[in-house]
Order: C-alpha cells, then sequence, then structure tokens
C-alpha cells in the first residue's frame, strides 16, 4: 500500500535553500519517489500558513520512513535546517479495493 510525504515548506533564504535542493533528489532517486504535487497554486484554510506544499508517493509506509531518516536525506536536510521552516508527515495511504 503506497504512503506519501505530505510536507509543508517556508523558504527564508532561496539561495542557501538550493544547496538542499541539490542534494534532496538523491535521496528520492534511491526510494523511487514520485512527486505527486510541488508548489503550485494553494490556499491555507485552516492551521498555519506555509509557502510551499508538496506531496510525494512511495511504495509503502516503510519505505518512506526509510528515506526521511537515509544519509542521503539526513544530508539535504541539513542543509534546509537554518535556511526554511518545514513540516513533514508521513502518512499511510487507503487500502482500498
Amino acid at each position: 500500500m503506497a504512503a506519501y510525504w505530505i510536507a509543508h515548506v517556508t523558504i527564508h533564504d532561496p539561495q542557501q535553500y538550493r544547496d538542499y535542493m541539490a542534494l534532496a533528489p538523491a535521496a528520492f532517486t534511491q526510494f523511487n519517489a514520485r512527486f505527486l504535487a510541488r508548489g503550485g497554486e494553494a490556499q491555507t484554510l485552516e492551521g498555519k500558513r506555509f509557502e510551499k506544499h508538496v506531496v510525494i508517493e512511495f511504495s509503502d509506509y516503510q519505505t518512506a520512513l526509510a528515506c526521511y531518516h537515509s544519509d542521503a536525506y539526513q544530508r539535504a536536510r541539513q542543509e534546509r535546517l537554518h535556511v526554511a521552516e518545514a513540516m513533514i508527515t508521513i502518512v499511510d495511504g487507503l487500502n482500498t479495493p
């Protein structure tokens, strides 16, 4: 059953955020992630407002977790920590017939 990263991000330093963007794809490629939404028009109706919203599909929950905890993603994350605010949730998909 598929699982998803749902990420909300506000970038404070676009120039430095490029370092994250240069490293993160290696992790997503390694775990066969598929981007379903990345940026584009969005409207926050409830809760804290973030600038960018991303939905990434993985084959299953364990793979999504493994990607987040991988060395490749953690290297990218270190580049993001001080230049952007992020909220990332990993959620299991529905098991539909």
